[in-house]
């Protein structure tokens, strides 16, 4: 089993790593959040524990950007940030548990254990569809049917579904897609993200002229309502 392990405090991360790989874990650690959507990204892991307050992007912007290609993954935010607040924050953007520190290594050890084999039984591959409106998207395949038939979805276009979704009723800034879907390196102009949502419009609207499921709110952002 392999873990990302994403921390900044490096006197935690080697103990950590450290206790981890005596249980048998494959640990590949990084102290910042940008490295960890690389890593992410390029490599496969079993589960991730992610601190918060990192350099570069934070990690429920971390969080959010991997829910919005993976939800299997199992993801541990383990963090000062103690308030209730926080908390709720953290397991809003997808977490699966979260960790205040000072903590116990066995608890944390429990808790990977615990989440690594539940998800180990559930059915993870099993496609993960989104019906509305008369439309249904398949956000494992990118497949999609909606009034103008059947097609495939880009991964940004699937990135920017999805994350659209999952604000539902929500205005999304475009700051927000753009660290999100984006990331820092590459910043897409306003025309960009509103030629994604004529798209969604052309193929998941009744009437594109006439929207009911996506707006652009002038000057803020976009928003997808059910």
């Amino acid at each position: 089993m392999r873990i990302l392990l994403v921390e900044d405090e490096e006197n935690i991360r080697d103990v950590v790593s450290l206790n981890l790989e005596m249980e048998s874990y494959e640990v590949v650690c990084t102290n910042n959040g940008r490295d960890a959507i690389r890593l992410f990204q390029q490599q496969h892991f079993d589960l991730i524990i992610l601190d918060v307050m990192l350099p570069e992007m934070d990690g429920f912007q971390v969080c959010e950007q991997i829910r919005l290609t993976n939800m299997a993954i199992p993801v541990i935010f383990l963090t000062a940030k103690d308030t209730p607040g926080d908390r709720i924050s953290g397991l809003k953007r997808g977490a699966d548990d979260y960790l205040t520190k000072p903590f116990m290594l066995e608890e944390l050890l429990l808790r990977v254990q615990n989440l690594i084999r539940r998800t180990s039984k559930s059915q993870e591959n099993t496609p993960e569809i989104v019906e509305f409106g008369g439309n249904r998207v398949n956000f494992a395949t990118f497949e999609a049917e909606g009034f103008a038939g059947k097609f495939i979805l880009t991964k940004k276009e699937a990135m920017l579904l999805k994350l659209l979704i999952d604000r539902k009723g929500e205005v999304v800034s475009r700051q927000q897609i753009l660290q999100s879907v984006w990331g820092y390196d590459v910043f897409p102009s306003t025309r960009t993200i509103d030629n994604f949502i004529l798209k969604f419009r052309r193929n998941f609207e009744h009437d594109s002229r006439n929207p009911i499921h996506f707006f652009s709110i002038r000057g803020i952002g976009y928003k997808f309502v059910e």
